[in-house]
């Protein structure tokens, strides 16, 4: 398990790089970044720059949130976004900035080609929540955060009361 880095720690900002070998060490990774995310405060995804890595490597897994669309345990690695569809404001959690929630405009719908951890190639359609925790975690793989989209720095930034 790793420890997650927080806001403003200058790693967050940086642009990961693509990953170009499928091995066990990657694989050894992803396992230990899950652990991290599942291990922590209660998350939907998370993404290698939140540990201090520059891969360009997120996990994403909305299936714990009732009646939401899911695809379950996804490793997305170097996702690129090939469609956007709708614009929809939506708010936005994370752990690399555990105190605070925000409104964030965000594609509805999107479509996601990546690579699994085995190397496979895979096309992805997300809706929904689902679409806004991919794009959150492939915005970490921008060096992007959520504050940097937010719909309005004076009304759309909450100080977070309780991490549930």
């Amino acid at each position: 398990m790793f420890d997650v880095i927080t806001y403003p720690d200058p790693r967050l900002k940086q642009v990961a790089t693509p990953v170009n070998v499928f091995d066990d060490a990657l694989r050894a990774f992803v396992r230990d970044l899950e652990q991290t995310m599942r291990g922590g405060p209660p998350s939907v995804g998370i993404a290698a720059p939140q540990v201090g890595s520059t891969q360009r490597i997120a996990i994403v897994d909305v299936s714990s949130r009732p009646k939401t669309r899911s695809h379950g345990r996804l490793v997305l690695i170097n996702p690129v976004i090939t469609r956007r569809d709708g614009d929809v404001i939506g708010r936005e959690g994370c752990l690399s900035l555990p105190d605070f929630t925000g409104n964030v405009m965000r594609a509805e719908r999107i479509e996601v080609a990546a690579f699994d951890e085995n190397g496979d190639r895979n096309t992805y359609v997300f809706e929904e929540f689902e679409a806004r925790a991919v794009q959150h975690e492939i915005d970490h793989l921008d060096g992007l955060l959520f504050l940097d989209r937010l719909v309005s720095r004076r009304n759309d930034l909450f100080r977070r009361k309780v991490y549930k």
